[in-house]
């Protein structure tokens, strides 16, 4: 794309507003600006878009919204599914509420029927929605857990999964066949009420999914008795989550839960954390003082559509707050329900536990240890819900758990999102349990390392921004792929993984067979010790992500056994 002839296309066309031609006319002598908003579109991948808000080819604003949405429009009609409707949801960010209503409205001035939440609302609950209202398709307007700069767009199908192949690739055809953005059709509000399109969820929504997840709840008993004492910190990090995570608590038994008060009410610009993500230490700084004020045995946080959990759980005999990675809070929950499960006689024969290539093998030793099927999956959520599609068609296996590293899990098949609402719900009942047997949250991960060894897992994300940067990510991943590493660190690669090309290649047999993945680009190196690397690039951030994790005998052995695989992998890629 000749990014210069395109910004003067906007600067010039009848088809851009004045606002954002006064916003392009501003940057007219900054060159590497114009180059990073026209040098390409914003891409519609695999889930929908995410980009910079602002004006430009590839930014998050009301042409490339509006593209996006005629293109999934003309995909729906096509189907000849628009009187399902499509649900719609958002975040507290910045032009979220005015991307849904745009979205809500391009659809019904192409006569799909639509449901707009009244407020802001989480992505579980929109995935809920879209099964609950059997829509054809829902869009949620969320970054997720980006900086404030950023918007975004995820579409969502009948399944309330978002959306897989070859529905993906369908849709993205329909976006880049639109040319001009007269293409996008223009409806009043009032005229979609008027012909009934236009329609509003109200709280009756939140009724429902909150009282299918109580019904989640194993043992409600212990949590009334043990809610009583437990004392729990929540911050939503200014987003969705406490519209119902608070309600939620409550209304299960628990009595002591404070929510962060400044960071309690949505706010698109993030005023207390530089980075809203519950994956980041620093987002916790109020939580944790808070909790040290009121004396808390659990810190929680959710990101900005409240799909993903972090924690810190208290160590009773140091009184320090630990944190947990996405990987321990999540097996944390998988071991403590699917052990209450068995125990109660509820832990279905034919049983699934969703895992992805880059979480940690300790799901495998717990599948192994409950007889559970443990199917390994790309990352991304949307592939987990591929499989419990597919389940529940067949009706030859059952969902009990799935989770990817990136602090998400879902714990039923109510949805097919990650659900950072229902991990708020489900650690708190675990730590009302493990309370009634004189532990805690703490407790109870030592112990799982004690039963089925000490896994642990880090990553790295190296950002490299912009065209340069995408053409070094390219390089980084092309080079790794065709110079095979022998060794990374004091670890002899044992095996490869190229999913891109569909080889798994055994190094010590040289014996070869395919992954029977979708294609994607992420690299896998399969280590001595029980160690393991993974090597992609980010779907939805100028990123390139490395993922390694190791096994060992102790704390400490698999503390330093990790920094040095993670220092060895990281200068193996700088170094191409």
């Amino acid at each position: 794309m000749d990014y210069l002839n395109e910004y003067n296309k906007w600067c010039e066309s009848s088809e851009i507003d004045e606002e954002m031609k006064k916003e392009l006319i501003a940057i007219k002598n900054d060159m590497s600006e114009i180059e990073d908003r026209f040098y390409k579109e914003l891409e519609f991948g695999t889930a929908g878009l995410r980009g910079i808000i602002g004006a430009g080819t590839n930014r998050m604003n009301k042409y490339t919204v509006g593209k996006a949405t005629q293109g999934l429009a003309n995909y729906i009609i096509e189907q000849g599914t628009e009187n399902k409707g499509v649900a719609i949801s958002y975040d507290s960010r910045k032009m979220s509420k005015e991307f849904s209503l745009q979205t809500a409205l391009i659809l019904n001035a192409n006569g799909i029927k639509t449901y707009l939440f009244e407020e802001l609302r989480p992505v579980p609950e929109l995935s809920f929605a879209v099964r609950e209202l059997g829509c054809t398709a829902g869009v949620m307007i969320t970054a997720s857990h980006n900086p404030p700069k950023y918007n975004g767009y995820k579409v969502y199908w009948d399944d309330g999964a978002q959306i897989v192949s070859p529905t993906d690739k369908d849709i993205i055809e329909k976006v880049r066949a639109i040319k001009n953005y007269s293409e996008i059709k223009e409806i009043s509000k009032e005229e979609a009420k008027r012909k009934g399109l236009f329609n509003i969820i109200g709280t009756e929504m939140d009724d429902k999914y909150l009282e299918v997840l109580k019904n989640k709840v194993l043992n409600p008993e212990i949590v009334k008795e043990f809610g009583k004492d437990l004392k729990v910190v929540y911050t939503p990090l200014h987003g969705t989550g406490n519209t119902i995570a608070e309600r939620l608590l409550k209304e299960i038994g628990l009595k002591n839960v404070y929510v962060v008060p400044e960071q309690k009410d949505p706010d698109g610009n993030f005023p207390t954390v530089d980075y809203p993500n519950p994956e980041d230490k620093k987002a916790f700084k109020l939580a944790l003082e808070l909790a040290k004020k009121t004396d808390s045995d659990v810190v929680l946080a959710t990101d900005p559509d409240a799909d993903r959990l972090g924690i810190f759980a208290k160590d009773a005999k140091t009184g320090e707050y630990k944190e947990y990675t996405g990987n321990m809070s999540a097996l944390l929950i998988a071991e403590y329900r699917i052990s209450q499960m068995k125990e109660k006689g509820i832990l279905p024969n034919n049983g699934i536990f969703i895992t992805t290539v880059v979480s940690s093998e300790l799901a495998k030793a717990i599948a192994r240890n409950y007889n559970l099927e443990c199917i390994e999956v790309l990352t991304g959520f949307k592939n987990i819900g591929a499989v419990m599609r597919k389940a529940e068609e067949n009706k030859d296996k059952t969902y009990v758990f799935g989770f990817e590293e990136s602090y998400g899990c879902l714990i039923g098949d109510y949805a097919r999102d990650k659900d950072g609402i229902a991990a708020v719900m489900a650690l708190c009942e675990a730590a009302c349990y493990y309370r009634s047997r004189g532990k805690t949250l703490w407790d109870a991960m030592q112990d799982i390392y004690k039963k089925y060894g000490y896994y642990k897992e880090t990553q790295v994300s190296i950002v490299l921004e912009g065209s340069s940067g995408a053409d070094k990510i390219k390089e980084i991943m092309s080079n790794m792929r065709n110079n095979m590493l022998e060794k990374i660190g004091d670890h002899k690669v044992i095996g490869f993984k190229d999913i891109e090309r569909d080889i798994i290649k055994n190094l010590i047999t040289g014996e070869e067979k395919k992954t029977g993945l979708p294609t994607s680009n992420v690299l896998y190196y399969e280590l001595e010790q029980d160690s393991w690397c993974c090597i992609r690039p980010s779907g939805t951030e100028p990123k390139i992500k490395l993922y390694m994790g190791v096994k060992g005998t102790s704390n400490e052995d698999a503390n330093e056994k990790l920094e040095q695989l993670k220092q060895a992998m990281t200068n193996a890629v700088k170094g191409i």
